[in-house]
């Protein structure tokens, strides 16, 4: 044992001990060793020191832990430059496997070692690699192999850190192609495809000559003559034509590497669609032809790439964060779906042939193209249908080929149906229907639950419930009904077999079900038989739901006697799924055959239904109270019993602060089924007063009123009935008007009063009436803000009932009360809302001229009300009043200009109007991008210049001893961030990545506001171009760990630590997301901040819960309600 050897094993020793004190200093004093140049270890003492400091990696104490991950890195970090060296002289061994291992270990290096040592490897290639182009090239064909093929790997591994050594590398690269190696060019063309995938900003020069590189020997194939380009028909030549056949030279086909050239080709033009979406027509212009011409490849694997990049293409269609193109500008000369659409017969042609090839996964390769160009371009594909579908009928009906095949065709298929014209399939029917029994009837569970769901499609298809169908069933029904049957009877089945052959039945009965001759009898009884299978009740319900709500009103007579029992007790006791599925059974046989339901089977539902009222399922609570306003209507004798409970329940879900707008609306449809019939099923003031009781017991009670929502729902209920009882509206709006009045009403009845109010002006249309008008506008004097709110909402939209008395009314009440300017301007923003626009012609002069000099009002809010009342003027007439709002764009003072501004943001919506082709001079980029195409050029340069921190407007501002920092310009610049980040979501094909980044790097480091939304910024960027965040990981990260590290003054207020502590989770949740990028991990910078995280226990646990919510996000989103 050496000298050293002693202390070393009494530190070793105390290191593993059991006090965290001792473990500290011998590791302390282990490390400290381990520096000193003279220190040297056997084999034996490095094994033992290496395993104990990894033990340490997971030691319970923090500060022992983190000793240990600072102290590890740094002779990691120092081996680099000695591996370094180490690997450099191995790649000239003569040995292949040396150079190999050599090569692969060097793109490992390059992904972990600094900056320097990446810049000495890079150097060190490029002076190893003179170009060919020399003269004196000394370099080897074998040394050159290796050289480039080191070159790719450090691509591959570390592309991202290589951006500045490209203007050097690329060139060289692609002269080295021109050399007659084919080893040599597929190393090459492997290289540029890393560097395309990792530097897509530093490649921009080069693609073009990377096309054409590519292209030239995407074609290259030595061993076969093909003829020109343009002779395709040389092509159609088999593999087994060319096997064993020798070229005059002797070059034979067991020695052709030529493939894996084209290969390569194929595979880095696979790497441009998805690295350059911001060229997605000129891809597809410049690559679509030649890949589309080389479909018919000899080599298998060959063509496998080529369909996968032509696939790539097609994702631009469809591509998130892509400019979503509108139907205009897909059929403009020159988009790329135009351009797309030009190419589907040249696709179909080269794969007519390949759709029958006798090998499976070429026809599997064919069926993935095919459904990739049909979901880029919808449609496209009905033309050449009889063709598509006898390739189809051939792979269906191949039963000893795989079925997978099998299932790809089936996929296919019902991709076709769900897109492509009625009328298409309805010729090929005859022959797809064979093809689908042969499939139903497979002994292969997953082909059969496909066969009947694309079965159950043609039937929802060629027979719509809404509509005639596309052909006459009597030929097919039979055949149909046949297949379902024979499935539905097997009971030792797949449960994605029974489930899938129960929901083909229940379309098969919604849509043909009075022509089944008999058949329909059959299939309710054994779908009654499946209502009593644990496994098989929630299929086989909603089966029956598809039965009841159809509109062929099938005779359910016999079944319901031992349904309705069956539905109550899924009600009851079943899980959600069925409980749902129950109640839109029970629903839709209540609106289409109510009258004839047994009253004594209903009662059980019915008692069920108060509890599903008050359970706090809204989607349950929806249909229950469907179902209830549906027997009110057909049997209002059987709630007698229940309308007690009932309308308790209902009262505690109208109080509900956040109500669905579906609920409510189903909440109103049974009030209006109760009073509404003759006789009413309960009484209209028994109605009126449970609705009022929640506002009038509740301060007698000591109780806090309803939440302000709630008050709304009550209003819409209260209004509703009084629009289906006529007769007691008068009356209604008197009481109303007399409450509102009343100085004893207590807010909240007064509120309820005058939104009831405005809900009759909308509902039954009383009209401004003298005393209404009053109560409304003393009202707006009130010291309750919600009633002066809700006085301003009702006075609109009475107004809206008789505009011409309104608009009389308006401009005395500005003048006489300027004090009530803002609450006056909203109810003409909800009378404008509520009028036709041809009604307001008439007095569009009149309002301008009003609203034009609010313009200048000093206050915001109510400017922005002027911008609101400005926008539905504008839309009511666009020719007549958008020139003068650009006259006030061009030539108004400052505030007039941005309630213009203000205003064109208003006249912007979801919906499409006559309006939008005068706004692309302004922006739109949330809700429609296309408006903005065209002008983003010049409005980046002006967005990007606001996102920085202009130190003129900043100032210090003394308050008594203290002096606080003022920046005007923040509010600016969380505008312009805001902006980015929409254009990210909208835009992202049309942005210029680096320049983007660039001023989100700058956000980083900005006041926390901007850093809090740069934070999401970049989580959004690490999903959407990885390969560009991946870049600048390591600038990205130095502020991301800045803000998690930093630490608050002991003596900061509450506040400071909740903003530093919401800051540390926004930033945590930035590092997550960029570690969804396979290849961050290598960064030097992130390791080391992992590091620090593992050894801080504070930001251990910060990390973790950030990561288990993020994990949860990304299950949420993929997770299927039911």
């Amino acid at each position: 044992m050496s000298g050293a050897a002693l202390p070393m094993s009494s530190l070793l020793e105390k290191m593993t001990s059991s006090d965290k004190d001792f473990r500290f200093m011998a590791t302390s004093d282990l490390l400290s060793e381990l520096q000193k140049d003279s220190i040297q270890l056997d084999e034996d003492s490095e094994r033992r020191v290496v395993q104990t400091l990894l033990g340490l990696l997971e030691d319970r104490n923090g500060e022992v832990q983190g000793l240990a991950v600072r102290w590890l890195g740094a002779p990691l970090g120092a081996f680099h430059a000695g591996l370094l060296h180490c690997l450099l002289p191995q790649l000239g061994s003569p040995r292949l496997a040396v150079r190999k291992r050599a090569v692969g270990a060097l793109g490992h290096l390059a992904a972990a070692c600094c900056s320097d040592l990446l810049t000495q490897l890079a150097d060190h290639l490029l002076q190893r690699l003179p170009s060919p182009r020399e003269p004196a090239c000394p370099t080897c064909p074998a040394a050159a192999r290796t050289l480039v093929q080191c070159v790719g790997s450090v691509g591959r591994q570390a592309g991202h850190r290589l951006g500045a050594h490209l203007d050097r590398l690329v060139p060289l690269v692609q002269d080295f192609c021109s050399l007659d190696d084919d080893e040599l060019r597929e190393s090459c063309l492997q290289a540029l495809e890393a560097f395309l995938r990792k530097c897509p900003k530093e490649m921009g020069p080069y693609v073009s000559s990377v096309i054409s590189l590519c292209l030239q020997y995407l074609k290259h194939d030595p061993n076969y003559d093909c003829g020109s380009d343009g002779d395709k028909g040389q092509m159609e030549t088999e593999d087994s034509e060319l096997s064993g056949q020798e070229s005059e030279d002797g070059y034979s086909d067991e020695e052709d590497q030529s493939w894996k050239v084209r290969r390569a080709a194929a595979r880095c033009l696979g790497a441009l669609p998805c690295s350059r979406p911001d060229l997605q027509a000129e891809l597809l212009c410049s690559l679509g032809p030649p890949l589309i011409h080389r479909f018919r490849e000899r080599e298998e694997t060959v063509r496998a790439e080529v369909f996968a990049t032509y696939s790539e293409l097609l994702h631009l269609a469809r591509a998130p964060g892509g400019w979503p193109e509108t139907q205009e500008e897909a059929g403009e000369q020159g988009s790329f779906r135009h351009l797309l659409r030009g190419q589907v017969p040249l696709v179909v042609k080269a794969l007519q042939r390949q759709l029958k090839d006798h090998n499976p996964r070429v026809r599997q390769a064919c069926f993935s193209l095919l459904g990739e160009l049909e979901a880029a371009l919808p449609g496209s594909l009905e033309e050449h249908t009889p063709m598509l579908v006898t390739g189809l009928v051939f792979s269906l009906g191949e039963r000893s080929g795989p079925s997978a095949v099998r299932l790809d065709a089936l996929a296919l298929l019902q991709q076709l149906i769900g897109t492509e014209p009625v009328a298409t399939f309805a010729s090929h029917l005859p022959t797809l229907l064979p093809a689908l029994e042969g499939c139903v009837a497979d002994p292969c569970c997953r082909l059969a639950a496909e066969g009947l769901r694309a079965l159950q499609e043609l039937v929802r298809v060629l027979w719509p419930l809404d509509g005639p169908g596309a052909l006459d069933p009597q030929p097919h029904v039979a055949r149909v009904a046949a297949a379902c049957l024979s499935r539905l009877r097997a009971v030792d089945l797949d449960q994605e077999v029974k489930e899938r052959v129960l929901a083909c039945t229940g379309h098969l009965l919604a849509h043909l079900g009075d022509r089944l001759a008999g058949a329909e009898v059959l299939l309710l009884g054994l779908l009654l038989e499946r209502l009593q299978g644990e496994a098989t009740r929630l299929p086989a319900t909603r089966a029956l739901a598809l039965a009841a709500a159809s509109p062929l009103l099938l005779d359910l007579r016999p079944l319901l006697a031992e349904a309705l029992p069956l539905l109550a007790g899924f009600m009851r006791r079943g899980p959600r799924a069925l409980r749902l599925a129950a109640l839109q059974v029970l629903e839709a046989l209540a609106r289409t055959r109510g009258p004839s339901l047994p009253s004594p089977a209903l009662q059980p539902v019915l008692a069920e239904l108060p509890t599903l009222l008050g359970d706090g399922d809204m989607p349950a609570a929806q249909l229950a109270l469907e179902l209830l306003a549906a027997l009110a209507q057909a049997q209002p004798a059987c709630l007698a019993e229940v309308s007690g409970p009932v309308l308790d329940a209902l009262l505690g879900l109208l109080c509900w602060p956040l109500l669905p707008a579906g609920v409510l609306a189903a909440a109103e449809a049974l009030l209006q089924a109760l009073a509404g019939g003759r006789p009413p099923c309960v009484d209209y003031a028994r109605l009126t007063r449970l609705l009022m009781a929640p506002v009038i017991q509740a301060p007698a009670a000591g109780r806090p009123g309803p939440p302000k929502q709630a008050l709304h729902s009550l209003a819409r209920c209260l209004a509703t009935l009084a629009a289906a009882c006529p007769q007691e509206a008068a009356a209604t709006a008197q009481r109303l008007v007399a409450e509102a009045r009343c100085p004893d009403s207590s807010p909240h009845i007064q509120v309820l009063a005058l939104l009831t109010l405005a809900e009759l002006g909308a509902v039954a249309g009383p009209g401004p009436q003298r005393e209404l008008k009053a109560a409304l506008l003393d009202a707006l004097g009130s010291a309750s803000e919600d009633v002066r709110a809700a006085a301003s909402l009702a006075l609109g939209r009475v107004g809206a009932g008789s505009l011409a008395d309104f608009l009389a009314l308006l401009p005395a009440q500005l003048r006489a009360e300027p004090r009530h300017q803002y609450l006056l301007l909203g109810a003409l923003r909800e009378a404008l809302g509520m009028a036709v626009p041809d009604s307001l012609r008439p007095h569009l002069e009149v309002l301008w001229a009003l609203l034009l000099p609010l313009c200048q009002v000093d206050e915001e809010g109510t400017r922005g009300l002027v911008a609101e009342c400005l926008a539905r003027l504008v839309l009511a007439n666009p020719p007549f009043l958008l020139p003068r709002l650009r006259m006030q764009l061009a030539a108004g003072r400052p505030l007039t200009r941005s309630t213009a501004i203000m205003t064109v943001k208003f006249l912007i919506s979801d919906q499409p109007h006559p309006v939008d082709p005068q706004l692309k001079t302004v922006s739109a980029v949330h809700n429609k991008p296309s408006l903005v195409r065209g002008e983003l050029g010049a409005v980046l340069p002006l967005l990007y210049q606001e996102t920085r921190v202009r130190r003129e407007l900043i100032r210090e501002v003394e308050m008594g001893p203290f002096k606080h920092t003022v920046d005007e310009g923040l509010d600016l610049r969380k505008a312009a961030f805001e902006c980015m980040y929409s254009l990210l979501e909208r835009c992202l094909a049309q942005l210029e990545l680096g320049e983007f980044l660039s001023r989100v790097e700058d956000g980083l480091k900005d006041h926390p506001d901007i850093r809090m939304s740069t934070f999401t910024m970049l989580a959004r960027l690490a999903a959407l171009c990885p390969a560009s965040v991946l870049q600048r990981v390591d600038r990205l990260m130095e502020p991301l760990r800045a803000t998690c590290l930093a630490k608050v003054k002991a003596d900061s207020v509450k506040q400071e630590f909740e903003k530093q502590e919401e800051l540390r989770h926004s930033a945590m949740r930035a590092v997550a997301a960029l570690l969804s990028i396979p290849e961050v991990g290598k960064s030097p910078i992130m390791a080391d901040f992992l590091s620090q995280i593992q050894s801080n226990p504070e930001l251990k646990v910060l990390f973790e819960s950030t990561q288990k919510d993020s994990a949860s996000g990304r299950s949420t989103d993929t997770t299927e309600l039911s």
